[in-house]
């Protein structure tokens, strides 16, 4: 679900609703409602498991020989001035040699997808994004690595979504 708040001057709201609320709709359902408040009194916990997953998987790969780069906030000794947490969402750069199809076709928990708020793990290759025919290709214009993944740590154990990338890994690098 996508939801949102806009706050502003009754004369900033009225401009909005005047000009964009016929596009872009008014209110959630009563459901939809429902299910943002059930979600927001787990979301503390929910996002304290995906920093210190996604965080653990940073660092395994860090370590791990077919890894060019980790881009990864809190692998860095000391968080950016007023980050005071990560999340699950990050990307790794992988060494010329890796069949980058192959890891992706390797893994079993981590799913092909771009959708980065919910539970679970997913990836997103930047060959896959840079070979799409889409105009203008925003990936290639900021010289996305084509070695480059993207990985959102979901929330299915630190465990045994190491050993699901690194089956893809030894998969992909023919180990």
């Amino acid at each position: 679900m996508v939801a949102g708040v806009v706050a502003g001057s009754r004369a900033m709201i009225e401009r909005i609703r005047g000009e964009t609320y016929a596009y872009l709709g008014g209110k959630l359902s009563p459901f939809d409602a429902w299910l943002l408040i059930r979600g927001m009194r787990t979301l503390p916990t929910r996002m304290r498991a995906h920093e210190e997953a996604g965080l653990e998987i940073a660092r395994r790969l860090a370590a791990n020989p077919v890894v060019k780069t980790v881009c990864h906030p809190g692998l860095a000794n000391a968080l950016p001035p007023g980050l005071k947490g990560t999340s699950g969402l990050f990307s790794f750069i992988f060494h010329e040699g890796i069949d980058i199809r192959a890891f992706a076709d390797g893994l079993r928990l981590f799913k092909l997808g771009v959708s980065w708020g919910g539970h679970e793990s997913l990836v997103v290759p930047a060959e896959i994004v840079l070979q799409q025919k889409a105009q203008p290709n925003s990936a290639r214009a900021f010289g996305i690595d084509p070695r480059s993944v993207r990985l959102h740590v979901g929330l299915e154990g630190t465990e045994a979504l190491w050993r699901d990338l690194e089956g893809a890994i030894n998969a992909a690098s023919g180990s």
